[in-house]
């Protein structure tokens, strides 16, 4: 699975947002997003398997934090959208601004 098909999911993402604020344990995560410690492991190891975070084994706890190669390839892959978004939002600034110019006439 890759890193946008695992995200796409919403436990997953919500995963995330936790990890990009800090690294966390299982039981913290069980413990934020209110889900038993089962679904959570499995969101993670989806999450893990598609490259998306990492764990560290600490003391007797495995720490879970992003990677960010996968943030960056889909950073990559949303470049062209966001350039052709801004292009389209330039274009429809310019003609609310002729079209108020006309009216000044």
């Amino acid at each position: 699975m890759d890193a946008l098909a695992a995200i796409a999911e919403p436990t997953r993402r919500r995963i995330v947002d936790q990890l990009r604020v800090r690294e966390c344990t299982v039981t913290e995560l069980v413990d934020m997003l209110g889900m038993s410690q089962p679904a959570v492991s499995k969101h993670l190891r989806v999450l893990r398997e598609a490259g998306v975070v990492t764990a560290q084994t600490r003391a007797q706890q495995r720490v879970y934090r992003l990677e960010p190669g996968p943030f960056r390839e889909l950073d990559a892959w949303l470049a062209p959208y966001r350039r052709m978004w801004t292009r389209h939002l330039a274009e429809l600034e310019r003609h609310l601004e002729r079209k108020a110019g006309e009216g000044d006439t």
